[in-house]
């Protein structure tokens, strides 16, 4: 190396200063700050550990519904304010709803972190809720379920082929609730659901950027630490009866093509350090799509030619069951019987035949490379350390996660393939395209800006 390559090397290793500082305040909120001094900026997140899998029949939708409304004021600030005053200090805001957790969330230039960390404080247990303004926004919701779910054919296949996988566990409802729930949702539905989760027992801190350890642990003792802990409800055990057959759906909507959705019961990721069937299906998904060597793209694509479109993916990191996910849009001519047949075949090469080295090498080399890509960004970062920290996993997990990946051996992904890709937990969903006619696309409903 020459010297000026050394001196850019511990430049660029002085500005990405990536150590991580725990810390819990008495009222049990949990504060993660990681050092990234690469920008003056910082990525503010606030999770809470309550999405919805936590709703119960009748009220389906409510912790996305909640996420609205608590941009809509507090006793602090008035109705609307709050993204106004992040985006006078320069900053953008936004939140997320899913399963498994709601979040919120500012990217803001470092000396604006107090001002965001005093506004998530107030609404964290001051957020009004008024009945007015509630009447307003669950309307821009039940469109914003029309425009992503109604009047998307495949959306609407996944809804319906959740529904059908899963019989008891609330991973079958949809984040944004049904129709009718939200129809006949109320401003107390949704105080009631934020009066029982929203405490600082029940949220995690995460802020990355150009901040020191001490200076975020002392601001959330400072704005959250006077709130109160709160006793949450009890979460029961909400184990799925197993699936004891092929469940079989047709879904039809307006749409221009035929669509496949194939999902298998698989196990999620419980011991990130002990288990390996996890990493062997995130693999088996790697190999079957990973990249356009990958099986699908070269047989079934390119090769064959019967589908226009393939996919693989495993979706096992969360509070809910696991699934194993194979996709596809059959080429025209094709039926989408033949396209299910042609998907299967692949599956049934790799548990005959196995997977190759070469291809376990290229997968584990793409990780490796997208590990580096991951950290250029601090609201990756963010997301990553607080997605795993409320459903159960430490930060911490990170490397080895990556490690056990690169770990899975060409017979780990043909046994995991052999044991979980099979009939008795498989649910099939087909898209039977009917007329589009003259209808446009919609266009998001007025007023949505928060994502789900």
């Amino acid at each position: 190396m020459t010297l000026a390559g050394a001196t850019m090397a511990a430049s660029v290793a002085l500005a990405t200063d990536t150590s991580v500082g725990e810390h819990k305040l008495a009222n049990g909120m949990r504060v993660i700050v990681k050092t990234d001094r690469r920008a003056p900026v910082v990525v503010s997140m606030v999770w809470y550990k309550v999405g919805s899998v936590d709703e119960v029949n009748g009220a389906t939708g409510v912790a996305h519904v909640l996420e609205h409304m608590l941009f809509k004021g507090t006793k602090e600030i008035p109705g609307g304010d709050f993204s106004k005053i992040v985006a006078a200090a320069g900053g953008r805001d936004n939140a997320f709803t899913s399963r498994d957790y709601t979040g919120y969330f500012q990217t803001i230039q470092k000396s604006q972190l107090p001002l965001m960390l005093k506004m998530e404080a107030d609404r964290m247990v001051n957020a009004l809720i008024p009945p007015d303004e509630f009447a307003k926004e669950i309307k821009v919701i039940q469109e914003e379920r029309r425009w992503r779910t109604d009047d998307r054919p495949r959306s609407l296949v996944y809804e319906q082929l959740m529904a059908t996988a899963l019989r008891a566990h609330p991973y079958r409802i949809p984040t944004v609730g049904w129709m009718n729930d939200l129809e006949n949702m109320t401003a107390e539905d949704a105080r009631d659901f934020y009066n029982k989760w929203y405490a600082p027992n029940n949220a995690t801190l995460v802020v990355v950027g150009d901040v020191s350890h001490d200076e975020v642990f002392k601001l959330a003792e400072q704005h959250f630490g006077p709130h109160k802990p709160k006793t949450l409800p009890p979460r029961k055990p909400q184990d799925e009866p197993a699936q004891t057959g092929i469940r079989r759906i047709t879904v039809k909507a307006p749409a221009e093509q035929p669509y496949l959705l194939m999902a298998y019961r698989a196990p999620r990721l419980v011991d990130a350090e002990k288990d390996w069937e996890p990493y062997a299906l995130d693999m088996l998904a790697s190999v079957l799509d990973g990249n356009d060597a990958a099986r699908f793209s070269r047989e079934l694509i390119r090769g064959t030619q019967i589908a226009s479109g393939a996919d693989a993916s495993y979706d096992g990191v969360g509070r809910g069951p696991g699934f194993f996910y194979l996709t596809g849009v059959p080429t025209a001519g094709k039926t989408l019987d033949e396209l299910e047949k042609a998907l299967r075949r692949e599956v049934q090469k790799v548990i005959d035949d196995g997977v190759t080295d070469d291809e376990l090498k290229r997968i584990k080399a793409q990780v490796t490379a997208s590990r580096v890509y991951e950290r250029d960004s601090m609201f990756f970062q963010a997301r990553q350390i607080g997605s795993l920290e409320v459903i159960g996993f430490s930060h911490k997990t990170i490397d080895v996660m990556t490690e056990r990946f690169k770990a899975v051996t060409a017979d780990q992904v043909r046994a995991v393939a052999k044991k979980y890709l099979i009939d008795d937990a498989l649910t099939v969903a087909y898209l039977d395209p009917q007329p589009v006619g003259d209808k446009k696309p919609a266009a998001p409903p007025a007023g949505l800006r928060h994502a789900q």
